[in-house]
């Protein structure tokens, strides 16, 4: 347990090398990329949650920050009163777009594992979360 806390923290610095001068945060980034696999669809807060990697944020608090940066459109269902509709904007395209570099870099934080160690590791993982 104690390798697993040492090794997430571990990813998490090496990931926030890579949000250092983008002025988002993980959190951030995950919900920017969540809403670019919907786009040009709306998605809402519900869907956002369920996605979300780390599922404690507080994804409505992180849709009013990116909102308020103009990287997405945060506007009342028309459909429902009480839900609302997310849309990630051009602004927010082009963001991630710049940060797309970040997918390739993080895999080589794994470059001293195998393809089979890899496999291995997620099958262990998920058997832990099972």
């Amino acid at each position: 347990m104690v390798n697993l806390l040492y090794t997430t923290n571990w990813l998490n610095a090496q990931y926030d090398c890579f949000f250092k001068h983008s002025d988002i945060t993980i959190q951030q980034y995950n919900v920017l990329r969540i809403l670019r696999g919907q786009h040009p669809n709306p998605s809402n807060i519900k869907l956002i949650k369920e996605r979300m990697l780390d599922r404690m944020s507080d994804a409505s608090r992180i849709v009013d920050k990116l909102n308020t940066k103009g990287l997405l459109i945060r506007r009342e269902c028309p459909n429902d009163r009480r839900s609302v509709d997310v849309i990630i904007t051009d602004k927010g395209l082009e963001l991630l777009q710049s940060l797309d570099y970040i997918d390739e870099s993080a895999k080589q934080l794994f470059k001293s594992l195998s393809s089979e160690e890899i496999k291995q590791l997620n099958h262990l993982l998920n058997k832990l979360r099972d």
